[in-house]
């Protein structure tokens, strides 16, 4: 017996994912359109498209594509993107199986204000980025730094020393 395609295992219905896009994402989607684009449809066999009026990335599956897990992949490469990550460090979610993203506020790890938030973001991304840069390199991790949100991709393990390390230069 042959394996079933993905459009087999889901009795030939087509699988929707929708990914919002944030007011402040926007002009970057526009301008990494094709680079996003091109590995979902081409490598992954996913149909992607913009709703312009909803402000959506919708995915679909296709009659050709290979496995079902890949809408859930791109979803996740579209989710990163959207978060802040660049297109070649989001491109891995994609290629590699044991990759995920994990995002906390600083609030969860202690409650901050003013002065004191500003001080320990800038404890954590250094002069120039050099101690997120540095973080980044030790823990082989990527680190997205928006506002007052933390977004981490890398492997489980690794995304464990990263948040710890992280936490510990919190809470000085």
């Amino acid at each position: 017996m042959e394996p079933l395609t993905a459009h087999e295992t889901s009795d030939g219905g087509v699988q929707f994912r929708k990914v919002s896009v944030p007011p402040h994402r926007y002009s970057h989607l526009k301008k990494s359109w094709m680079d996003i684009y091109t590995p979902i449809y081409e490598q992954m066999k996913i149909d992607i498209c913009m709703d312009l009026k909803a402000r959506k990335v919708e995915l679909k599956t296709r009659q050709d594509t290979p496995d079902i897990s890949n809408l859930q992949k791109c979803a996740d490469f579209v989710h990163a993107f959207m978060l802040g990550f660049d297109v070649i460090d989001a491109i891995a979610l994609l290629r590699l199986d044991e990759l995920y993203v994990e995002s906390f506020e600083i609030k969860d790890v202690k409650t901050l204000r003013r002065e004191h938030l500003s001080r320990a973001i800038d404890r954590f991304s250094g002069k120039g980025g050099k101690t997120m840069f540095a973080f980044e390199n030790a823990t082989k991790t990527r680190i997205v730094i928006a506002d007052q949100k933390i977004h981490i991709l890398g492997s489980f393990a690794n995304m464990k020393v990263a948040r710890d390390s992280l936490c510990n230069l919190i809470r000085v």
